[in-house]
C-alpha cells in the first residue's frame, strides 16, 4: 500500500489514548512511507494522525468540503489540502487517493465514511484492504452488532470477514498487508473497480 485513508474523529474523545493512538498511526505511516489521506482537520484524532504523519517527513494529504474548510478546521501544514463542494465529492476522492481503509474512533460522520467504502468493497468497487484499529475495545459493540446481522442472515460472514481489526497498529498493518480480497462478482466489469 502507498497511501492509506483514516476515518476518525474531528474530537478528542475522552480517553487520551485516541489521540496518542491516531498519532502514532500517523507516525508509522510517515516511517513505511505510506500516504495518509484523511478528512484534513487540525483537531481531534483527526489533527493528532495528521502531526503523527508531518513530525516524521510523511505525506499527509487532506480532504475537506469548502463549508468545513470555511469554519476554519482545516490543517494548514499540510503536504496538499484538496478542496471538494460536498461531503460526496469528498469521499470519492479519498476513494481515489487511497489503497487501504483505517478506521480510528470517531462519531457519525467517521461510521458514515467507513461503511460507504465498506459497502463499496463489498459489492467489489473496489479491492482495498479495510481496517478497524479498535484502540481499547471501542468498537467491541459495533463489532457485536455486525455478527448479529451476519446470524440474523443481513450480511454475508464473507463480507464481514472483509473487516480486519486489530488493537495494535502494527497488527492491523500486517493484516492489511496478507489481505486477500475477496472475488469480483461477475457482473462488475473491470472498469468500474
Amino acid at each position: 500500500m502507498k497511501s492509506v485513508v483514516v476515518f476518525c474523529g474531528s474530537s478528542k474523545g475522552r480517553n487520551p489514548e485516541y489521540v496518542k493512538q491516531g498519532y502514532s498511526l500517523g507516525k508509522t505511516l510517515a516511517q513505511r512511507e505510506i500516504t495518509l489521506v484523511y478528512g484534513g482537520a487540525k483537531i481531534g484524532v483527526m489533527g493528532a494522525v495528521a502531526e503523527g504523519a508531518l513530525k516524521f517527513d510523511g505525506k499527509a494529504i487532506g480532504v475537506i468540503p469548502e463549508f468545513l474548510k470555511l469554519r476554519e478546521v482545516f490543517h494548514t501544514g499540510l503536504t496538499e489540502l484538496i478542496v471538494t463542494k460536498n461531503m460526496h465529492q469528498r469521499k470519492l476522492k479519498m476513494h481515489e487517493l487511497s489503497e487501504g481503509i483505517i478506521m480510528l474512533a470517531g462519531g457519525y460522520g467517521t461510521l458514515e465514511e467507513f461503511f460507504e467504502m465498506l459497502t463499496w468493497g463489498q459489492l467489489g468497487l473496489h479491492q482495498y484492504p479495510i481496517g478497524i484499529l479498535n484502540t481499547n475495545g471501542f468498537y467491541d459493540g459495533l463489532l457485536n452488532m455486525l455478527k448479529t446481522m451476519v446470524s440474523q442472515g443481513f450480511v454475508k460472514q464473507e463480507n464481514y470477514d472483509m473487516i480486519l481489526v486489530d488493537d495494535t497498529i502494527e497488527g492491523l498493518l500486517v493484516q492489511m498487508k496478507k489481505y486477500d480480497p475477496p472475488l469480483v462478482p461477475k457482473w462488475i466489469k473491470k472498469e468500474q473497480l
